[in-house]
């Protein structure tokens, strides 16, 4: 089972079906796209500031490797780790962008594949009805007839007030 985070916009009301036109569901998970295609990944999804900087950072690498004039199977080795680094956390700067423009996360459910997940998240966000807003009115609310004794704390501690 995988874990999916479905992302709305922040001023929606909850239940509402006009609000899944916009919603994007993001898998909890090692990237492949992203460890075999880095920078391409991040623009093929609209991510063009964590795209940008991916592509800087391996360019950067590759020239770092060069000037530190490191053996070859020794800089590839380093390449490949941080292309596991950036398929680590690809699914995590996709969320970081959602959220910097405006989707909020909204639910997480977990699922055999994005079709089932689609199927759970949207379920459970039709089932949301918004009720009324409940009001506070402090002369209709209950007064405890007798005060409440605290609780004995559980554990190495002594109780929280010992009787007398």
């Amino acid at each position: 089972m995988t874990t999916y985070t479905l992302h709305l916009p922040r001023d929606v009301r909850p239940g509402d079906p006009a609000a899944l036109e916009e919603a994007e569901l993001v898998k909890d998970a090692f990237s492949w796209g992203a460890f075999f295609f880095t920078f391409l990944w991040f623009f093929f999804h609209r991510l063009w500031l964590a795209g940008l900087g991916v592509l800087v950072l391996v360019f950067a690498f590759g020239a770092l490797m060069q000037v530190l004039n490191v053996h070859d199977a020794a800089g590839t080795l380093a390449m490949l780790l941080l292309q596991a680094l950036i398929g680590l956390e690809a699914n995590s700067l996709r969320r970081w962008t959602l959220a910097r423009r405006g989707l909020r996360l909204a639910d997480v459910v977990t699922a055999a594949d994005k079709d089932e997940a689609e199927a759970k998240a949207y379920a459970r966000w039709l089932a949301q009805r918004p009720g009324p807003v409940p009001t506070r009115n402090p002369a209709s609310a209950p007064v405890p007839s007798t005060p409440r004794r605290p609780d004995p704390v559980i554990g190495l501690f002594p109780d929280a007030e010992r009787p007398r």
